[in-house]
């Protein structure tokens, strides 16, 4: 039997003590032993710190984003090899490529959200200057730094390579180490990707380690740099964030729980309506996918009293057509439980639901085909009955976390909503119905016990990724009984990693910390006219100050008659007179256009185009017979990844545009963005 070895300070390692052994779901024969008993967990989080952190916290946010899709294509080149792991899991191919390929996506992902939004620098500004003072001369600004610990990822089973990605994409963008501690009786497949990006070459020393089998004291060594995450049962989630060192270091841990999610049926709907026929698809879909091991699974059903029966007989005949077995017969639509301990779990709690529910079909004495080992840790897709929700407490306290689901009815949308929050906090709820108006008042009430919400109807089913699809650009995670944690949520979750720092001083100061001009900080100026420079001579703070425009009416009448834009205030001179205004005044539109004539280059050079207009404000309106200048100055740049050797080496420059009036008061304020060629490439 094959050892499972855990990656330690850049070595393969198995434990010293007596191993626990993992067996195939599908004929429970057993597939590896595992140990990790022996570890110096000590060191490991230090070589972590000292090795990883300060290698990816070297980086810009940039170069980790490229690291990040660079590893994301390498994994996809070797996918069929964890796809074949995966079947010893019980996995059908749909299931695994939830898990496989929707992992490396999360990659991708967060490497494209990076590029669009992050600074190609160490330090991340999060918000615009925050005046502090009279004069301007003292000011404030919010930054992030890379924290200095390590990051411990504790991941449960039913995703051993999503579970992992998702966590550890925002983690190396936010410029931490990782340590991986996947649930055992999965970690073959958590161990089989690590070990390939390992021999990637793609990531720096010390930026992953792997656990597979106990932590050990690890919790003992963990500092207030660190940071926890947890996927996994509430129980379970809860003791580790009640432990001394957590609460002593106030050590950042982030939970993510399974809880009873729900499926709500409108009250609008009638079964001759699509969205009945999108309710039973959706609730099949949830209870026979990973044989219903998700934690974002839909375990109770929700719908009109009235249409009780009705439900329950389309539920049943759905679930009649699945075949359960072994995921190599291509007949098979529903795998395994992960292990026969799960299997005996599921038929605990199912009996435990039997005390308030009927049971409608499988369940613990159901006889049904198996298309495969009869040692296999097979379960029915099994669907309960509870009439009475409100009376009943153990329907919104236990889960069967396996194929299993409990249809239940309310009366009206108020009682729909009490049900709902019964399940104490939840990480998803569907709402299928074609009434924006139940849509409203269900999403209203609801929103605060669901970290997510998915509305289903005719419109939104031909795209929609379903009930149980976490996003990355999405929040993954949800209050009360659901951990309170944000697993994912696109930038928000790189966050998690990081330290905010309210920063005071001088604009000047500020300007040097962030490495991006900010207004009242010292500009330079040059002959030469910046749209003249290339991308690497161009200067933060490099300010061109243009020659002046006076607007006439001429200007105004010419550019209504040019746009189309006749709006009173700009065509009525006794309306205006009559306005806010008092007196006709510019199109605002027009100020901005005069602004790039008076500072555009209009000869060919280094700027290639101008692909974007950021935080517009009008700020005083300009009237016939002012005279308008303009100050632009380079504010921030951002060199791009050239993707070939013949494509143009660029990056993107923002120019903050100041208009300004013959008093001196700013007319018009926003930000331009450039694309400006590089005088050398990366190839």
């Amino acid at each position: 039997m094959e050892q499972l070895t855990s990656y330690i300070a850049g070595n393969w390692y198995y434990g010293t003590g007596a191993a626990r052994t993992i067996s195939s779901a599908l004929i429970g024969t057993p597939l590896y032993q595992v140990n990790a008993d022996g570890i110096d967990t000590a060191s490991l989080l230090e070589y972590g710190r000292e090795k990883g952190t300060k290698a990816l916290s070297s980086m810009t946010f940039l170069e980790r984003a490229k690291m990040l899709k660079d590893l994301a294509k390498y994994l996809l080149t070797r996918k069929e090899e964890f796809y074949q792991l995966s079947h010893h899991s019980g996995a059908t191919r749909i299931d695994s490529w939830i898990d496989i390929e929707g992992g490396i996506s999360t990659l991708f992902n967060y490497s494209s959200l990076a590029n669009k939004e992050l600074p190609n620098d160490v330090i991340w500004p999060e918000d615009e200057l925050i005046p502090l003072s009279k004069e301007g001369g003292f000011a404030a600004r919010h930054f992030l730094t890379s924290k200095t610990g390590i990051a411990l990822h504790i991941n449960a089973y039913n995703f051993p390579c999503w579970g992992m990605l998702e966590k550890l994409a925002p983690t190396w963008l936010a410029g931490v180490a990782a340590i991986i501690k996947p649930a055992t009786d999965t970690a073959y497949l958590t161990q089989a990707m690590v070990k390939a990006m390992t021999e990637s070459g793609l990531l720096p020393e010390g930026a992953i380690q792997l656990i597979c089998g106990s932590v050990g004291d690890m919790f003992e060594h963990l500092d207030y740099q660190d940071v926890v995450t947890f996927t996994g049962s509430a129980e379970t989630g809860q003791r580790l964030k009640l432990h001394h060192q957590i609460t002593k270091k106030s050590i950042p841990f982030t939970m993510e729980a399974d809880s009873l999610n729900c499926a709500i049926l409108g009250s609008d709907v009638t079964p001759e309506m699509p969205e009945f026929k999108l309710f039973i698809r959706e609730v099949v879909r949830e209870i026979t996918i990973k044989a219903g091991q998700k934690c974002t699974a839909i375990r109770r059903a929700i719908v009109p009293e009235h249409l009780m029966n009705d439900v329950a007989d389309a539920l049943v005949a759905k679930l009649a057509q699945v075949k359960v077995g072994d995921p190599a017969n291509k007949e098979v639509t529903m795998g395994a439980l992960v292990s026969q301990s799960q299997v005996t779990d599921v038929r605990e709690k199912v009996a435990s639901l039997l005390a308030s529910c009927q049971l409608l079909t499988g369940g613990n004495e159901a006889s049904f085909t198996i298309m495969g080992s009869s040692e296999g840790a097979y379960y029915p897709p099994t669907l309960l009955r509870c009439d009475h929700p409100l009376e009943r407490e153990d329907v919104h306290s236990i889960e069967a976390f396996g194929p299993v689901c409990t249809l239940m009815p309310y009366r009206d949308l108020n009682e729909a909503i009490l049900i709902a929050r019964k399940g104490q906090g939840s990480l998803v709820g569907s709402l299928v119905t074609a009434s924006g108006q139940v849509a409203a008042q269900l999403a209203l009430a609801l929103g605060s016990s669901h970290g997510r919400l998915h509305v289903l109807n005719e419109e939104s089913a031909k795209e929609s990724t379903g009930h149980g699809s976490p996003l990355p650009m999405l929040v993954h995670g949800g209050p009360g009984r659901a951990g309170g944690g944000e697993e994912m949520g696109g930038l928000r979750s790189v966050k998690h990693y990081m330290q905010r720092t309210a920063i005071q001083g001088s604009p000047s100061m500020l300007a040097s910390i962030g490495r991006e001009w900010v207004r009242g900080a010292e500009t330079t100026g040059d002959l030469v006219h910046p749209f003249r420079k290339y991308f690497e001579d161009l200067s933060l703070g490099e300010r061109l100050t243009t020659a002046r425009r006076t607007v006439t009416e001429a200007d105004i009448v010419n550019f209504g008659c040019l746009s189309g834009d006749h709006f009173y205030a700009h065509m009525d001179k006794i309306s205006a007179a009559e306005s806010i205004f008092g007196e006709r005044v510019a199109h605002g539109y027009f100020v901005i256009s005069a602004a790039a004539g008076l500072f555009v280059q209009a000869a060919p050079g280094p700027v290639i185009a101008n692909y974007g207009m950021e935080n517009l404000r009008f700020i005083e309106p300009v009237k016939i017979g002012d005279t308008i200048q303009v100050h632009l100055t380079c504010k921030k740049k951002i060199k791009k990844h050239q993707r070939s050797a013949e494509e143009q080496a660029q990056g993107v420059v923002a120019w903050d545009v100041d208009v300004k009036n013959q008093h001196g008061k700013s007319v018009a304020l926003y930000t331009i963005m450039t694309l400006v060629a590089r005088k050398q490439g990366d190839y």
